[in-house]
């Protein structure tokens, strides 16, 4: 007799702010797992300007997905295949939007697999609707007064209007 044990996949990123893409990533990845973390990292792998503290993202992730309990969201620091193990993830989901984001996404998959063997990296596009928006877009867009409503959901409209007092 097999004892099912669920599928914990890990989705990591900085989330600055999250946007839609982010989430049809993460409501697409409950088709390949039982449980997903979204997963805040506190050291950006590439140098950001950070908009949001790493607890007020998780705060507003964990708003956004309110009406998923198989979703949820921590921070975690140090190295992801360490933070998989401890939350038993033997996947990792990775978004790519453009070519351009593979070359950087298929030498830390490869990286993961050598410290980590028993992790396996699986990479989702986003819907094509959403395909062009990226955080650091929509920050800047956000910042120059634009109306990026379409990008993120309406908690995170509202984050930025408080911030920049951006267009709905």
């Amino acid at each position: 007799m097999s004892i099912h044990r669920p599928l914990v996949a890990v989705y990591p990123g900085s989330f600055d702010p999250i946007t839609r893409g982010h989430e049809d990533i993460a409501r697409r990845c409950l088709r390949l797992a039982d449980e997903v973390v979204v997963a805040v990292a506190h050291t950006a792998t590439q140098k950001k300007n950070v908009l949001f503290e790493v607890d007020e993202r998780v705060e507003l992730i964990g708003q956004v997905f309110a009406d998923e309990p198989r979703i949820r969201c921590v921070s975690f620091q140090g190295l992801l295949v360490d933070f998989c193990r401890s939350r038993g993830a033997h996947l990792v989901i990775r978004g790519l939007r453009a070519v351009s984001d593979f070359e950087y996404e298929f030498q830390m998959a490869q990286m993961n697999q050598e410290l980590s063997p028993d992790v396996e990296t699986v990479f989702l596009t986003p819907d094509v609707h959403h395909s062009f928006i990226s955080a650091s877009l929509v920050r800047e867009v956000a910042r120059l007064g634009g109306d990026v409503s379409a990008f993120v959901s309406p908690v995170v409209l509202e984050r930025l209007q408080g911030i920049y007092g951006v267009a709905s």
